[in-house]
């Protein structure tokens, strides 16, 4: 006799504690005139605009595994006319709400490592603490460090698009999914350390380090990398954008607005990753770690991509 399938309300019973908090923020913030520096005005049509952005930068973290900060961050900065520093702090923020909801859509799903993730998260976490102090040092060599960054992503960005095309025309090897990522706890400890100490650094989420490095450090199964990534940003991003509210970088009703969005959209693509091939996925984060590493490189020489 098969097994009575849960009720939808049960499996998405954090999804809905989530927006009901994500609502309460918004609510509270609107009706208290809570506004950070610099923020622009947020009417009726902006804040759909918000909610749509959000969804689909929560989207785009449940299939590969990234808080969507990529999506987020030029839309209200470039778009939306947020300054800088205002909106990095609001999309850390967002993110919270993006790792949350795709974690446990992934884990509902069976699609992440427990073990792995507590192991590296506890090591992310020292190291942001750690990262966040060195960049008061390093703020002035910013742009080098990124370049430094950009150069050391740009070989597994081509690497995962080559595996990616070799997997489209059935060249590539055959590699069966497991359930678990393999290897030490103190190994991923010592990675997840080193990723949050360039997360501290650099203001970016762990997401397009984590994925990488968990593939080709740790062979570990393509599905189950994107759910551990999401579950191990969850203290990374709590630690940065809680830092971010308490230094007044945060716009509370933007970005409650666009972690309400990433909530259902991070549901959605933990729902939907395994109807994608694992060569896939590898192609599209490929694409996406192009872009990312392009972005450090060409903005060292003061070149900007959106």
């Amino acid at each position: 006799m098969a097994a009575e399938k849960a009720p939808w309300y049960r499996t998405q019973a954090v999804t809905l504690v989530l927006l009901a908090i994500v609502a309460v923020i918004v609510i509270w913030a609107a009706l208290a005139g809570v506004h950070a520096q610099g923020e622009p005005p947020i009417g009726i049509g902006r804040g759909i605009l918000l909610l749509v952005v959000g969804f689909f930068a929560g989207l785009l973290g449940g299939l590969i595994g990234t808080g969507g900060c990529s999506v987020m961050l030029p839309v209200i900065h470039f778009w939306m006319g947020f300054p800088a520093p205002l909106a990095v702090g609001t999309t850390l923020f967002a993110v919270i709400f993006t790792a949350i909801s795709g974690a446990w859509g992934h884990l509902v799903r069976r699609n992440l490592d427990r073990r792995a993730a507590l192991w590296l998260g506890g090591g992310g976490v020292l190291g942001v603490l750690l990262g966040s102090w060195l960049f008061t040092f390093l703020a002035a060599h910013q742009a080098l460090l990124g370049l430094v960054l950009g150069l050391l992503f740009l070989w597994p960005a081509i690497r995962m698009i080559w595996e990616g095309v070799q997997g489209f025309t059935g060249k590539g090897p055959a590699k069966k999914e497991g359930n678990e990522i393999p290897g030490s706890g103190w190994g991923m400890a010592v990675f997840g350390f080193i990723v949050g100490i360039a997360t501290g650094i650099a203001g970016l989420g762990g997401g397009y380090a984590l994925v990488p490095g968990l593939i080709y450090l740790f062979s570990a199964p393509v599905y189950i990398t994107m759910g551990t990534s999401l579950a191990v940003m969850i203290p990374l991003a709590l630690v940065g954008g809680l830092i971010k509210v308490a230094q007044g970088f945060v716009a509370l009703v933007a970005g409650g607005l666009l972690g309400g969005g990433t909530i259902v959209g991070a549901q959605v693509g933990a729902a939907v990753i395994k109807r994608l091939k694992p060569h896939t996925l590898k192609f599209i984060f490929g694409i996406y770690f192009l872009y990312v590493a392009l972005k450090f490189v060409l903005g060292y020489f003061g070149i900007r991509i959106w």
